[in-house]
This record gives structure tokens, C-alpha cells and sequence, in this order.
């Protein structure tokens, strides 16, 4: 699933399981180990920080088209750990204090902190996909925005950062059903926008955006996954064995205390 070179979108299967021979159900089980082990694994890296100064943090950042699943992520991927040890930021239309600034200047304020598991629901992605496609800055501009980006994230990764970047790989054929069940059910009407349906008329240039953002700012430090997203299961186990991948390679372990154990014991008893 990681982007590597002559990567193309347009070969991805949206229903395809690269990586996993189970079903549903499997998948389900699969889901739960994991969610033991992503909750270990994440308190170290909180108990690391909290009293061993240990500077490193995860960025998570969830990039697709409209119900491709990065709410479900969210709820049923990172429910499983502390949330004191999660910041979850969801970027949306720029404010006009946000405009005033240069583009990543709202991103920055919600980089994870140390010890922390971050999580960008859309991020500064969204300044070179549907800034691209809907033209709201010029040609130059966008091209700028790559280069800074790329910047910004060698900035993050130098300073302790760990980043993983998803794309959701939605099929419009899915996409239609999830938008379809959100008009037929009240409790749903909510998540429903109209502008999603003028989006989906604008698919393909957003691919070819996409196709133009992996290539320009897929880079060791701060590496692409694309995740067929047709199936939610499939695509929560993934992000999930991403994090877990990542945090098992920060070689964690629990911070050795730094006061005398027996002495606390023994003012323990005698309080």
C-alpha cells in the first residue's frame, strides 16, 4: 500500500485486501488484538514523555473523498487507546483569520506534541487537492505549496516526528451507496452535504491531484499509503497495523522511575 515509485491510483483495486486473506469477521477479531497492542504501545510512548523527556510523537494524517471512512478510523481505530494521549484535528473551510496567514500556518498550531498520537482529519493537503481542482489559488502557488510542504514535514520528522499519511480509496460505485443510506436515514441527514454530490462530478480531476501529490511529496521520512476503502473493516486493520508498525519501531519501553522504589514503599506504609 505505500506509495513508491511509478505508483499509479488508477491501478489500486478499491475492494482489493493486499495483505489480508480473511473476511469481515476475521478482520473484526483482528481488529481487537491489535487494539491491545496499539493501547501498550501508545501509553509508552505517553509515559516516555511524561517523565523521561522523551521528545518523539506520531502524526497520523487521513486524507479521501467524502465517506471513504476517516471518521470511522477515528472512532474505531483510536478509540482504543488514552485519549489523554490523543489530539485529533479536523481541518475544514479556512476562517478568515486562517486565509490571512500562509496555509500552513493552522496546521502548525496543531502538530502533535511530544508523546502525543496526532491525527489530521483532512490536513495542509487539502491546500494543493481542492485548492488544485476548484482553482482557489493559481498554478505558481500550488507548485510552491508542494516544496513547503515538503519542508514542513522533513521539519516535523527532524524534530522527533513520526508521520504516516493515508489515503481512503473510495470507489464512486461505494461512495454512491454511503451517500444513498445517509438521505435515507434521518439519524444520518446530518452528515449528509449536497456539495458532496457536486464533488463526486469533479472525481477525476481530484485523482489526478492525488496522483500529482503522491508524486510530489511521497518521501522516506514522510511516506503515502493508499488503502482500498471499499471495505471499512479492511481499511480500519490497516491504518491500525500502520500505527502499530510505527510505534513498534520507536523501540519503546517504559521510562525507568526516577526516585528511590523502596523508599516510596516504605512512606507509603507508614502514611
Amino acid at each position: 500500500m505505500r506509495v513508491r515509485q511509478d505508483f499509479v491510483l488508477d491501478d489500486v483495486d478499491t475492494r482489493g485486501t493486499p495483505g489480508f486473506e480473511g473476511d469481515k469477521d476475521a478482520a473484526e477479531g483482528s481488529l481487537g488484538i491489535g487494539a491491545a497492542i496499539l493501547a501498550d504501545l501508545q501509553e509508552k510512548l505517553f509515559a516516555g514523555n511524561q517523565m523521561g523527556d522523551d521528545p518523539r510523537s506520531l502524526l497520523l494524517v487521513l486524507q479521501a473523498m467524502d465517506t471513504a471512512g476517516k471518521g470511522g478510523i477515528v472512532k474505531h481505530v483510536m478509540s482504543a487507546v488514552d485519549p489523554q494521549g490523543v489530539q485529533v484535528a479536523t481541518f475544514k473551510k479556512p476562517t478568515e483569520e486562517e486565509l490571512a496567514h500562509d496555509f500552513l500556518w493552522r496546521i502548525r498550531k496543531e502538530v502533535p506534541e511530544a508523546g502525543m498520537i496526532g491525527v489530521f482529519d483532512r490536513s495542509h493537503y487539502e491546500d494543493v487537492l481542492i485548492a488544485k481542482v476548484r482553482e482557489l489559488a493559481p498554478p505558481e502557488e500550488i507548485e510552491r505549496r508542494y516544496d513547503a510542504i515538503n519542508e514542513f514535514e522533513a521539519e516535523l520528522a527532524a524534530s522527533g516526528t513520526t508521520i504516516i499519511k493515508v489515503m481512503l480509496h473510495i470507489s464512486m460505485d461505494e461512495q454512491r451507496q454511503r451517500l444513498l443510506k445517509r438521505l435515507k436515514r434521518p439519524d444520518k441527514h446530518w452528515k449528509f452535504n449536497p456539495s458532496d454530490i457536486d464533488e463526486r462530478v469533479l472525481a477525476p480531476k481530484y485523482r489526478e491531484a492525488y496522483q500529482v501529490a503522491f508524486e510530489r511529496t511521497t518521501t522516506p521520512h514522510a511516506p503515502w499509503y493508499v488503502i482500498p476503502a471499499d471495505r471499512k473493516w479492511y481499511a480500519r486493520l490497516s491504518v491500525q497495523h500502520l500505527l502499530i508498525e510505527a510505534l513498534d519501531a520507536m523501540r519503546l519501553d517504559w521510562p525507568i522511575a526516577t526516585f528511590d522504589i523502596d523508599a516510596e514503599k516504605k512512606r507509603l506504609a507508614a502514611s
